[in-house]
């Protein structure tokens, strides 16, 4: 029962913690989340551009979906291991929404818990790499990952 009411703590805190981003008021959309014990798998849908972007020129409203999408991975990476004590490590992937209800997969990662980006390190691109986590990005803006870049990353 313990368990059970740890998964549903994680899904609660994204709901409420993470509803609301700081570049992005759109929902953070939880794919899937599997939970084994010591690792467990999350897949997200990263924030559409927030609304209020429209009228900036394209490439800055892209660039403000993309810091957003890495500092929710981060977060959902932080969240899921105060929630779930005995977790090792996971499996993070974030999606963007794209042309035809396609998705693109932008971030991924395998984190552990005993990875650590020391706080002196102000770029969220390095963080989020020192955390574990796999991305391209061209002029601040995340790249779909083509399955060879994932092995090349890792």
């Amino acid at each position: 029962m313990k368990e059970l009411l740890q998964f549903g703590e994680f899904v609660r805190r994204v709901r409420t913690h993470i509803q609301f981003g700081d570049l992005s008021r759109a929902p953070l959309g939880l794919l899937r989340m599997e939970w084994n014990g010591q690792t467990a798998e999350c897949e997200c849908i990263a924030r559409q551009p927030d609304r209020w972007d429209a009228d900036l020129p394209r490439p800055l409203g892209e660039r403000h979906a993309s810091i957003q999408a890495l500092r929710d991975a981060i977060a959902v990476r932080g969240l899921l291991f105060r929630v779930f004590p005995a977790l090792l490590s996971a499996e993070i992937r974030v999606y963007r929404q794209a042309a035809g209800d396609r998705l693109e997969l932008i971030v991924a990662g395998h984190v552990s818990r005993d990875q650590r980006a020391p706080a002196a390190v102000r770029s969220l691109a390095m963080r989020a790499k020192l955390l574990g986590f796999h991305f391209w990005l061209d002029e601040g803006v995340l790249e779909d990952l083509q399955p060879e870049e994932l092995a090349v990353n890792s």
